[in-house]
C-alpha cells in the first residue's frame, strides 16, 4: 500500500476513536503544503531519520546544547549530534537524569541540570555553559510539556508556557553572545501543528495566569504558537550576524511528551503504526535544521518533514511576535540581567 494512503488509513482509524477533528488534520499532512520562496528544499521527508539527514556530516569542533535530553526526540537528537562528533551538552531536570540518559552512548556529552519552570535552575544552566564554552553552534530548545489536564500555575502564570516557552526565552536570551561567537550558530526552537489550538487572540496577554476558561489544548497551543513567535522576532534581531533562528515540527510520535493523555497513548500504542512517525524520523527535522550545511543562511523559518513550509496564521504575524517578547522580558527581567 502507497505511504500516503496509509496515512490516510491512520486517519480513518482515528475517526471511530476520537472524532473527526484529528483526521482532518491528518489529511492536512497528506495534501501539498505552501513551501516558502528562496527557502532550499532538502532531498528528505517524513521517513528520513536524525542519523539519515547527517550521513557525511563531521560535527567534530562543534557545541551543540540540547534540553530535554533525557528520554525521546531529544535523547535521540542529542546520541546522533555526538554520533557525528559534535560535544553535546545533554540538558535534564536533575544532573542525575541528564548523566543517566547519555551514560554508555558514544561520543562527548556535557550533562547540565536543566529545570524549565524554575528561572534560578536556567540562569544556572546558561551561566555553566557559558563558562564552560566561548562558543555555542546550536541550541536545540526540545523540552516541554503538553496539555495538562488541570490548571498548574508557576510563578502565577499557567505552566505550559512557563515550561515551553518562558523557561527557553531566558535561556536563549543568556546564551545569545556564546551562539553569535560561533562561526555560523543556530537556535531550533521545537514547535508543533497544535499552535492551530491557541485561543482565537493568539496570545492572551490578560489570561498568561491561565485562569479564566482554562482548556489544556488551547494552553498547549499558545505555548507553542509562542515558540513560534519567539524565533520569528529572534531571527529579525539575529538578522545583522550569522547566527540564525528557525523552528521545528517534528510530527505526530509517541513519546512521555503525551503522558497526560491515557486514551491518546493507548490509541497511539494501538494503531499509531498506521500515522505515526518513530522517534528516529521525529528527531531527524530538528538534527537537520541545527547541523545541514544548506541551511547556513536561512532565518526565520518554519521546517516540517525536514523541509520549510509556511506556517500560516498568527504564527507570521511580526506585531504579535515583537508583543510577546516585549512581555516576555517584562515577566523575566530579573533573570536576563
Amino acid at each position: 500500500m502507497p505511504r500516503r494512503r496509509a496515512l490516510l488509513v491512520g486517519g480513518a482509524a482515528l475517526l471511530v476513536a476520537g472524532g473527526g477533528a484529528t483526521v482532518f488534520s491528518l489529511r492536512r499532512r497528506v495534501a501539498a503544503v505552501e513551501r516558502p520562496p528562496g527557502v532550499p528544499l532538502g532531498p528528505f521527508d517524513a521517513r528520513s531519520t536524525a542519523e539519515e539527514v547527517t550521513a557525511g556530516l563531521d560535527l567534530t569542533g562543534k557545541v551543540h546544547l540540547v534540553t530535554g535530553a533525557t528520554s525521546g526526540l531529544g535523547l535521540e537528537t542529542a546520541r546522533v549530534l555526538a554520533l557525528r562528533g559534535a560535544q553535546v551538552v545533554a540538558t535534564g531536570r536533575t544532573l542525575d537524569k541528564a548523566a543517566q540518559a547519555v551514560r554508555g552512548l558514544p561520543g562527548r556529552f556535557t550533562p547540565v541540570a536543566l529545570e524549565l519552570t524554575d528561572f534560578d535552575s536556567v540562569r544556572r544552566c546558561a551561566d555553566e555553559v557559558g563558562a564552560a564554552f566561548g562558543a555555542l553552534d546550536g541550541v536545540i530548545c526540545n523540552a516541554g510539556i503538553m496539555e495538562l489536564p488541570r490548571l498548574e500555575q508557576v510563578r502565577g502564570l499557567e505552566k505550559q508556557f512557563v515550561t515551553n516557552h518562558l523557561g527557553h526565552f531566558i535561556l536563549v536570551n543568556r546564551l545569545l553572545g556564546r551562539v553569535i561567537a560561533a562561526k555560523q550558530g543556530r537556535v531550533v526552537v521545537v514547535s508543533s501543528g497544535s499552535h492551530r489550538r491557541a485561543p482565537p487572540a493568539g496570545i492572551e496577554f490578560d489570561n498568561l495566569s491561565g485562569e479564566r476558561g482554562y482548556d489544556a489544548a488551547a494552553a498547549y497551543g499558545q505555548s507553542k504558537l509562542a515558540n513560534g513567535l519567539f524565533v520569528r522576532e529572534l531571527a529579525r534581531r539575529l538578522a545583522p550576524t550569522a547566527a540564525t533562528a528557525n523552528v521545528a515540527r517534528p510530527g505526530v510520535i509517541l513519546t512521555q511528551l503525551g503522558r497526560h493523555q491515557a486514551a491518546k497513548q493507548l490509541m497511539g500504542r494501538l494503531i499509531g503504526w498506521t500515522f505515526m512517525k518513530s522517534v528516529e524520523a521525529g528527531a531527524a527535522t530538528q538534527v537537520y535544521v541545527a547541523t545541514h550545511p544548506s541551511l547556513a543562511k536561512v532565518n526565520g523559518q518554519f521546517f516540517a518533514d525536514c523541509n520549510p513550509e509556511v506556517p500560516g496564521g498568527l504564527m507570521q504575524d511580526d506585531a504579535l511576535a515583537a508583543k510577546l517578547w516585549t512581555e516576555s522580558t517584562r515577566l523575566t527581567a530579573d533573570w536576563l540581567a
